[in-house]
């Protein structure tokens, strides 16, 4: 078994922070596979061209590219059956793919303006001046001002979070008994702004706090030893 895994890191390799990297590592986990990691920074798109993407996560699995973690985790589920289930059969899998697009718009969406003039912080300066000349073109005004009330917006995001708190208050997990791609899914948001800011998203007396915290201790720790902020 040959599996690669291109992830975006900024000045420290070892802090991959990717929110979209951190669902396909969990995935991974989950099914009991390992990959060898590549870090990939945001300036060089040339060494996944030939992958087919400018983004990752990238797997390559005995060198056939998967691009974008919903296609990996459907990749893993159909290639390696006979480990522990992604997604808990069909069923599973189609209310997964609604999930996938509610933590795109919801969580990354939601928690970006909160993080975004923090991430830079974390990037060579090659990288951080294509950071930041890309995102201020897309929100048409500088980092700091988009994120300067923050304080005020984690509020209004906190509370976008009550889908997640009731479900969390009736099971321990979105997958049920067990985590599955649904909890890596909205996890992979957390972990990301964990790793590049100190800014506190949660509450400590809240359920998806403890959640987190649940996931944060899963595989061994893997998530929890990745270097980030304890917030």
């Amino acid at each position: 078994m040959s599996l690669k895994l291109f992830e975006l890191v900024g000045t420290d390799p070892a802090r991959p922070f990717s929110p979209f990297c951190w669902r396909t590592r969990m995935a991974l986990a989950h099914k009991g596979l390992s990959a060898e990691s590549i870090p990939w920074r945001f300036t060089e798109k040339q060494a996944i061209a030939p992958h087919g993407s400018e983004k990752v996560p990238v797997l390559l699995d005995r060198d056939k590219p998967v691009v974008d973690s919903w296609a990996i985790a459907n990749h893993l589920e159909d290639t390696y059956p006979d480990r522990p289930s992604l997604f808990g059969g069909e069923g599973g899998r189609a209310m997964a793919r609604m999930l996938n697009w509610w933590g795109d718009l919801a969580i990354v969406g939601g928690i970006f303006p909160l993080i975004i003039a923090d991430i830079p912080k974390n990037l060579a300066a090659v990288d951080a001046e294509y950071f930041r000349r890309t995102r201020e073109a897309r929100f048409g005004k500088p980092l700091e001002e988009i994120m300067a009330s923050r304080d005020t917006g984690v509020v209004a995001f906190r509370k976008s979070l009550d889908v997640l708190r009731f479900t969390l208050k009736a099971q321990p997990w979105l997958g049920g008994a067990q985590p599955n791609y649904a909890d890596y899914i909205v996890f992979g948001g957390f972990q990301w702004a964990r790793l590049v800011s100190p800014f506190r998203l949660l509450e400590t007396d809240d359920p998806v706090y403890a959640w987190r915290e649940r996931l944060l201790d899963a595989f061994d720790g893997m998530a929890r030893t990745s270097p980030g902020f304890a917030v």
